[in-house]
């Protein structure tokens, strides 16, 4: 397994989908669980402020995540809803709603679960937070992805046709308010990819895959 961590707009997404398809591995984005549960409780009218009152609500929804790294998809109650988490009300809500200790507890199981059952298609790439601390503190790769402030709000504008100025801002009080769930675990290896492509962040993480010897990845000096 392959555990990408790192702040928002560092490019996790796209590197680990493209590290899962050079490898042949399955894709999870974490991130997609929490947005998810906080769409559904914005569409509910729950109050994302109250702890106890998302806490409560917890039992409802029902999550589901695709994992081929070709078509992600995130589903609840059946319902598609890959886009629609991708709104600025949901980015601007999750921190919330995913600093409640009921709402870790669930949706980290439900990671776990996904994570243990990738293992006879022969693995996975998960991306996230706290995958190498908290979610998988086991994994075989551990990768901390990172890239300067201002190259990291100029991405996230692009992709939310906003200025790089506002997405800054935002970008900003979701690092603050997300720091207790993005430690970086010690051995991870930190990659920064302001100055690099995608391609070559890629091929970073790729190769220091191939040097972990299991059968997925055979040890060069024993082949």
């Amino acid at each position: 397994m392959i555990a990408v961590d790192g702040p928002s707009g560092s490019g996790k997404s796209s590197t680990s989908r493209g590290v899962a398809k050079a490898l042949g591995l399955r894709y999870l984005d974490t991130g997609a669980t929490y947005r998810a549960l906080t769409w559904w409780m914005l569409e509910h009218g729950v109050d994302i402020t109250d702890p106890g009152g998302v806490a409560a609500r917890l039992p409802e929804p029902r999550i589901e995540v695709g994992t081929d790294p070709a078509g992600p998809w995130t589903r609840v109650d059946g319902t598609d809803v890959s886009e629609a988490i991708r709104s600025r009300e949901v980015t601007g809500a999750v921190s919330a709603v995913a600093r409640v200790p009921a709402v870790r507890e669930l949706l980290i199981a439900l990671q776990q679960d996904i994570i243990a059952g990738s293992a006879g298609s022969g693995g996975i790439v998960a991306e996230g937070r706290d995958i190498g601390t908290v979610v998988a503190p086991d994994a075989a790769v551990k990768v901390f992805l990172i890239a300067d402030g201002a190259a990291r709000a100029s991405r996230r504008a692009a992709e939310a046709n906003c200025s790089a100025e506002t997405t800054r801002a935002e970008q900003d009080r979701r690092d603050s308010m997300d720091a207790g769930q993005s430690g970086k675990a010690e051995d991870a290896v930190v990659v920064d990819s302001t100055d690099l492509s995608l391609a070559e962040v890629i091929e970073v993480i790729v190769r220091l895959a191939e040097q972990v010897p299991s059968p997925r990845y055979p040890d060069p000096e024993k082949s």
